[in-house]
């Protein structure tokens, strides 16, 4: 499995305070189907981090287009493969 880092990028406020408890529900379930790793906010206001796990860029892309964030304008986005050093998440596999 590979791992890839989204940032989400502000790009409307109202839009984020809006759309938050769906995309917040989006995040849970995707960390329930093994697909989220971690995510948070940035504190500063700018964002945020969302931590992908897939087989492929093109399959995680698709998710993350799903995310109401980016599907009602709220957020764009910029994904980047994460090449970790650490074995935290990746422990047994």
């Amino acid at each position: 499995m590979k791992i890839f880092a989204v940032l989400l990028t502000m790009k409307d406020e109202e839009k984020s305070q809006k759309f938050r408890s769906q995309h917040l529900k989006f995040l849970e379930d995707e960390e329930l189907n093994g697909n989220v790793l971690a995510y948070g906010r940035f504190v500063d206001g700018a964002g945020g981090l969302i931590m992908y796990r897939g087989e492929e860029e093109e399959a995680v892309r698709k998710i993350v287009e799903q995310d109401p964030y980016i599907q009602l304008g709220a957020r764009d986005y910029h994904m980047h493969e994460w090449d970790m050093n650490s074995h935290v998440w990746t422990k047994g596999e």
